[in-house]
């Protein structure tokens, strides 16, 4: 799907997701983040286990970087941009839609719940709905819509990101 080219350059880096040092397109700090943390974590308690403190440490590096790696890989099957324009254009025909908000309105919620996907991918909407609403919050203190009425949204996009997410490709 073709993005428009937007003249501001803030909301194209936002549309490319670009990496904040590199300046490459698709940047998934929070997928490597939590992979790097699971994985360091899981592979220093293993490595520990059989050869003790120096062991654990050296483990929880390794995990970590390999745990950073798997966690970008699982981030790169969800591309914010693609999410995004998809609801652009869906957000109208869904049954929570209120002709008295915008896109603009429902937008951040899309994006809390496929953030939110992204911290917790074997989670249930139901064990991941809390991060979803501290994430909303925490960007929409001046928000038209209630977190009951962003939630919906949240939901749909969060949904649809464990959908897509989880099919075979």
């Amino acid at each position: 799907m073709a993005v428009e080219k937007r003249e501001n350059s803030k909301n194209v880096k936002e549309l490319r997701n670009e990496d904040p040092i590199s300046g490459e397109a698709g940047a998934h700090p929070v997928g490597a983040g939590i992979g790097a943390a699971l994985g360091g974590a899981a592979t220093g308690a293993a490595v520990g286990a059989v050869a003790g403190p120096i062991g654990a440490a050296v483990g929880t590096v390794l995990g970590g970087i390999a745990g950073g790696l798997a966690g970008k890989g699982v981030a790169e099957n969800i591309d914010p941009t693609v999410e995004v324009d998809y609801w652009r254009n869906e957000y109208k025909g869904r049954p929570y839609y209120s002709k008295d908000f915008s896109f603009d309105d429902y937008e951040p919620a899309y994006r809390a719940g496929i953030e939110s996907y992204g911290s917790g991918s074997s989670s249930t909407w139901n064990e991941t709905e809390s991060d979803a609403r501290a994430r909303w919050e925490k960007q929409n203190r001046d928000s038209r819509l209630t977190w009951t009425q962003a939630s919906l949204a949240a939901k749909d996009a969060y949904n649809r990101v464990q959908l897509r997410a989880n099919k075979p490709r």
